[in-house]
């Protein structure tokens, strides 16, 4: 799907995050700028999280509590070439039946994320937008029906 505005891609995420219940882990996989903190803005909304949501790239991860006790678990990976003890934290977030975890730059701790995530790729297109493409395993197939 072609995204053409900021306001198109937080509507995106924040129809998936009205879904969210529990327990998943979203990938999204896309270069600087590509709107990757855009759509997590929309998620937090759909999780009626009202704080202000920011990339997490200097401080690697912020947590924010949204509706039904959910929480949101942004990781931002971008400055981390070894996640070190982050791949604790992370298993550890990754079996909460009660967080939603968010990661951006996984590549460094892919052989911590389980096979049944859902992973965005969103690629900046000039002068096109934001092409977006959404990896969903069976199980997550009511975040993007």
């Amino acid at each position: 799907m072609i995204i053409n505005t900021t306001d198109e891609m937080e509507a995106l995420g924040q129809q998936i995050g009205r879904r969210l219940r529990g327990g998943e882990i979203i990938e999204l996989v896309g270069d600087v700028g590509a709107g990757k903190t855009t759509f997590t803005r929309g998620l937090a909304k759909g999780l009626a999280i009202h704080d202000n949501i920011t990339s997490p790239s200097f401080t690697i991860n912020c947590n924010y509590t949204g509706r039904d006790g959910l929480t949101l678990r942004h990781y931002d990976f971008y400055r981390l070439s070894d996640p070190g003890i982050m791949n604790l934290e992370l298993s550890e977030a990754i079996v909460d039946p009660k967080a939603v975890v968010i990661i951006e730059w996984g590549d460094s701790i892919v052989d911590v994320l389980p096979e049944q995530r859902l992973v965005i790729n969103i690629n900046y297109l000039p002068e096109q937008g934001r092409e977006v493409a959404i990896g969903c395993p069976e199980k997550l197939a009511y975040l993007v029906d």
